[in-house]
Formats: structure tokens, sequence, C-alpha cells
């Protein structure tokens, strides 16, 4: 089976930097198909196993592809496409294809072409034979909740300490973790983390021998501090990143020039309450707004608006009359009426139609009396015999009489 862990310096120098995109970009790239991965198959349903394996799948490929190749978003639901195949937990194509149009913008989604089936389809023969169809994937999950229940300490720190160690996980997906480190180390790393930052120390822990100076000795040797605030660091960068601006948008660019600079947001249109009874007025709605970036390219950031309230007169309703009867008003019963008379129902002729009888022009009664207690019970009818033929051929004439079968016996004879 092929490596899958590479140094810091071939990070560095994968098929996007060859392919003139920086590493800084390289990684926000990465970061944005393993959360879009992990976005839709939150959508979806899917499990925890399968979102992971596929954004290990996307990690793996882009080491031996550019993004300038291959869009970010169509290998991304190509590779959860294959790990819920291999997870044993499928998605149809077109349902992922739904699924992603509805989280992407539409320039994103120019990106799957005039047939996004046929395109996924296409990249995911590629990503197998990139991957080499090692397909089978181990995240620190099942270790983390391994190495917890051998720890010793307040029930209630330790489920908290876990807690935050699992988000970690989650997390540690949109780095490139899982292509530097073993699973069991990343989870080790992470649960120490977890217990610096929630302030959970570890005494003791079940199988302690006298050679185990710390509690991930027992799972993992020659971890050094230096290697677990390594990694630390890594997943704590993500958060310092998130605070940051929004960088300009992936390629390929739209070039920039006077028009896309001068392009103005139109101002969105105000329903009036007289033409739309049945909207409530000032709900939130998501509204496009085309923003202009920096470069002059167009980015397609979603925001929050809510649609202003034009105060209008309610035309399409009377006011009441000043004479009209005060709240407090009491009137006589009227129900049940008391000299009303209600006509019978139309009756419907065609429900009603009666049979045709056919005994009025007889003499003969139409029910025949009951027999007398002395009279003779009936009799059926002489049964009248079939005249079958008697020189009736059924074989064609001069047609070979088939052999007589011997009896078939269904025990052996007997000695």
């Amino acid at each position: 089976m092929p490596c899958w862990y590479y140094e810091k310096k071939e990070l560095r120098n994968t098929p996007s930097v060859q392919d003139g995109i920086d590493y800084d970009t390289e990684c926000r790239y990465r970061k944005e198909g393993a959360r879009f991965i992990i976005d839709t198959g939150t959508k979806m349903d899917l499990g925890y196993n399968t979102m992971a394996t596929g954004v290990v799948y996307f990690h793996r490929f882009y080491m031996f592809h550019s993004f300038k190749t291959f869009p970010r978003y169509v290998t991304a639901c190509c590779c959860l496409l294959l790990a819920g195949k291999v997870e044993e937990t499928p998605k149809k194509c077109k349902d992922i294809i739904r699924t992603a149009k509805t989280l992407l913008t539409e320039e994103k989604f120019m990106t799957f072409g005039e047939d996004p089936k046929e395109e996924v389809m296409t990249i995911e023969r590629i990503l197998l034979q990139t991957i080499k169809f090692d397909l089978q994937v181990e995240h620190p999950y099942g270790y983390l909740l391994k190495y917890a229940k051998c720890l010793k300490g307040d029930k209630n720190k330790l489920q908290k300490m876990v807690q935050m160690a699992w988000t970690f996980v989650n997390d540690s997906l949109c780095t490139t973790l899982s292509l530097q480190w073993e699973p069991e180390i990343i989870a080790v790393a992470l649960m120490y983390l977890a217990g610096k930052l929630s302030k959970f120390e570890v005494l003791d822990w079940n199988g302690r021998q006298p050679k185990h100076l710390r509690w991930w000795d027992m799972f993992v040797e020659d971890v050094t501090m230096d290697l677990l605030e390594d990694i630390c660091h890594q997943v704590l960068d993500l958060y310092s990143q998130a605070n940051n601006t929004k960088p300009p948008d992936s390629p390929p660019v739209i070039p920039s020039n006077e028009q896309n600079r001068e392009r103005i947001a139109p101002p969105p249109v105000v329903d009036s309450a007289s033409n739309t009874p049945n909207v409530t007025p000032g709900k939130a709605t998501k509204i496009e707004v085309p923003a202009v970036a920096a470069n002059g390219c167009t980015t397609t950031d979603t925001t929050d608006s809510i649609k202003p309230v034009v105060e209008q007169p309610p035309t399409h309703f009377p006011t009441y009359p000043t004479n009209f009867a005060p709240a407090n008003t009491t009137y006589p019963p009227v129900f049940p009426p008391a000299n009303v008379s209600v006509p019978p129902p139309p009756v419907n002729t065609i429900n009603h139609i009666v049979p045709t009888m056919h005994h009025i022009s007889s003499t003969a009664p139409i029910r025949p009396a009951p027999p007398g207690p002395n009279a003779a019970p009936p009799q059926p009818p002489p049964f009248q015999p079939y005249p079958y033929p008697t020189n009736a051929s059924y074989f064609a004439p001069n047609a070979l009489v088939p052999p007589a079968t011997t009896q078939r016996t269904y025990y052996p004879p007997q000695p």
C-alpha cells in the first residue's frame, strides 16, 4: 500500500504550487473544500466517518493534481460520493449535486459544467486511480474514545475534555494533519490540547506502568512535546484565520475592468401590502448582492437583510361603519330555528333508478308460492351424457405410437 504521509517541504511543493498557486491560497482551497464536504454531508444526514473519509480523499487527491485543473467543489462532491460507497452509506450522485447547488452560489456551481453528473462521475474514476484504490481510511475518532476510557478523574471534566477534543478532530480535517501524522498521534495531541484548555489534568490511568511517564506513552511511543505542540498550533491557527477578512475568490478569476468597478447593486424590490396580502412584513430573507472586491472582481457573499416595511392604508379592506354594534352587545339566540320550514334535500334521480320489472305483463306471480309440507322435494334435471365420438383419433395418421413407459420405482430393488 502507498504511504500517505508527507514531510512539510513536500506539502509546500504540491502540483498546485508548481502551477502558480501560492501555499496560503492552496491551504484556503483545502479548507473550503473540506468544509464544503462536511456541510454537504451534514445536510444529507451522513455519518462523521463518511464525511471524514471524503475529506481525506480530497487531501490525497490534490497531492497529485492542481486546483487549477480540477475545481475543488466538483472534486469534493466526487470524494463524498465515493466515501458514501466505502462507508456503506451511499447517496445518489444527483442528490449530492442537488444539495451542493443549494450550498453554492451560482458562479461557483458553474464549475460543474453543463452536465454536472457526468463531470462528477468522470472525476470519480480519476480519483480511484489517484488514490490507487486504497479506500480504507482510519480516523482519530475511535482512538479518542479508546484513550479516554483509560483515563481516571472527574467524570464531568473528562466528558467535557472528550467533547472538546472531538470538536478539534472535526476542525483538524480542514488542515493537512491527515497527510502528516497517523490518527493515533492526532488523537493524543488533540486530547492534550483539550485537557489544557478545559483544565483537566490526568494524574492516573488504567494500565499504568513504571516506565510510562505520561498517559499517552501507553499507546504511542517516542511522542515528544514539540510534536504535540506543533499539531496543536496547526489546529489553533484555524481559529485565528477565521477572524480575518475573507480573501478573494478562487481561480478562474474574472479579469477586472472599469465596468466591474462601477457596478452598483440594484436596490431590493419592495412588495407593498396591497398586492401581496399574504406576505408577513419585516420577514428576514436572503438577498444575493453582488459586491465588488478590491481587485475589481465580483464576489458572491450572501448578506442578511430585512425588507423595509412601507406603511400604506389597507385599501382592500372596507372600514367599519360608525353605527356598528360594540363588542359587548348581546344577541338573541337564533339556533335552532323555530318557525323556519326546511325543504327536503333534492334527490338525484341518477342514483335512484328503479330496475325494470319483467313479470308485469304475465299473470304468473312474481314470487312463486312456497311448497307445501307434503310436496315432494325438487328433483335435479336428468344427467345428459356427453356423446364422445367413437372414431376420434388424437394422433396424426401414420404417426409413431410412443413406447409404453415402464412403471417408475422409487425404491431400490430388494435383494
